[in-house]
């Protein structure tokens, strides 16, 4: 399946407007982080409570993610998102606010924890409405099993550009308004395409409670895959901090956001492209191999390099990110319990937002220690630990469940699997 296929795919399941209220609707995460850095350390001077400010939000959104994942899983989504997205747009404006006011910065710290905690959590409940979507829909078999690794391959790509797209777009109006209208900028993103996303006629109802087992969330198959995307935000937070020491050392400061495009975009493609491999390249296997990428493919960033050289190593690494991220977002639809499938998409997104939270902190006095090499090395680790992760630890079997419900493959024994490993049963 070729990426225009993917995305022909997508809009027949559900059109393009799903599409782009997603992406716009997702595009405030990074831009609140990012803009809350500049704002509080322009307005402050202190870049220290410009950290605290933006890690408090972060924490918050990590902590209030899962919780109202879980009541969008119970009682569907449209009434969280709605609500959420309102409320979070006007404590973002309050936010800035006491900024602008200047109040002690313990106030700006729980303002901002508060806000992130209010945080609509958009990615995972797509990556949820699009798989309701096509088990209601008339694919069965490899076609469904397609589908569903097109709406990761496509999902994955919306997260890369927000992720991208975010923080430039937070430079854009910084340098062409403020850095009050790059955070107003997300507060206004997230109360509109929050709500069209909310109000979008493919939003879910809610699910009955399932009892024993099959409803439990703490199963270690999906509580494991934290691991290594918690490695992946420790990858985001070194890349990030150590090509925008790069530029700044070499004097180019203005290039560190044009490295980030270039990063994304190799990933994106590579994101969209994991849907055309072969269904027998298992998503256990696509990861580990991913993870080994991740690991390998920062090595070339040690190199002495001038800024062209660097953006071409940063390019082929980025053909690594996207697969990653792709592979671990179909294990978690592959472990999760359907009836509380928004949860867990947001509990295993929030160990990605935690990593690049702590992967930002730690690498920056890294790079204060050892320059931009320094930060390269935190990426290096996270990458190393996932592959150790997923290969000494994951098991395929572990995921063939629903590969089975889907008619992919013989059923055969469950409960003998479940009995021997325990890994989807719950604990």
């Amino acid at each position: 399946m070729s990426p225009l296929e993917t995305l022909r795919r997508m809009h027949r399941i559900a059109g393009w407007p799903l599409l782009l209220a997603t992406f716009l609707a997702r595009l405030p995460v990074s831009m609140t982080l990012i803009g809350l850095l500049t704002l509080v350390t322009v307005t402050t001077g202190s870049v220290a409570a410009a950290g605290l400010v933006s890690g408090a939000f972060a924490l918050g959104e990590a902590i209030g993610g899962p919780v109202i994942a879980r009541f969008a899983d119970r009682h569907g989504q449209r009434f969280p998102v709605l609500v959420t997205a309102i409320v979070d747009a006007a404590l973002i404006v309050a936010l800035v606010a006491a900024i602008a006011a200047d109040v002690p910065l313990p106030a700006m710290v729980a303002l901002a924890a508060i806000g992130g905690l209010c945080m609509p959590q958009v990615g995972p409940m797509a990556r949820t409405r699009w798989v309701v979507l096509i088990r209601k829909g008339p694919d069965r078999g490899l076609e469904r099993e397609r589908s569903v690794s097109a709406v990761m391959s496509v999902e994955g790509v919306l997260d890369e550009a927000a992720f991208v797209l975010g923080p430039a777009l937070v430079g854009v109006l910084t340098l062409t308004l403020s850095p009050t209208a790059s955070v107003l900028g997300a507060a206004v993103l997230i109360g509109v395409f929050g709500t069209v996303f909310a109000l979008h006629p493919s939003a879910p109802p809610g699910a009955a409670p399932v009892r024993g087992a099959e409803g439990r969330i703490t199963r270690p198959a999906l509580l494991l895959l934290a691991v290594p995307m918690f490695c992946q935000g420790l990858f985001f937070g070194g890349m990030s901090t150590g090509v925008t020491a790069f530029a700044d050392n070499a004097g180019h400061g203005d290039l560190s956001g044009l490295m980030y495009a270039v990063m994304g975009s190799s990933s994106a493609l590579a994101g969209l492209m994991m849907a055309s491999l072969p269904v027998g390249f298992t998503l256990t296997a696509r990861v580990r191999v991913a993870a080994g990428a991740l690991a390998l493919l920062t090595l070339p960033l040690y190199l002495d390099h001038g800024p062209a050289t660097l953006a071409v190593a940063i390019l082929v690494l980025g053909v690594a990110i996207g697969p990653h991220l792709v592979s671990l977002f179909g294990l978690i639809e592959r472990s999760a319990p359907p009836s509380r499938l928004s949860q867990s998409m947001a509990i295993i997104l929030s160990s990605l937002i935690l990593g690049q939270a702590l992967g930002s902190m730690v690498s920056g006095s890294l790079a204060d220690s050892f320059g931009h090499q320094g930060a390269f090395a935190l990426a290096t680790a996270g990458g190393l630990v996932s592959f150790a992760v997923t290969t000494m630890v994951l098991r395929a079997r572990w995921y063939e469940r629903s590969r089975a419900a889907d008619g992919l493959t013989d059923p055969g024994p469950e409960l003998p699997v479940t009995k021997d490993t325990g890994l989807n049963s719950g604990v």
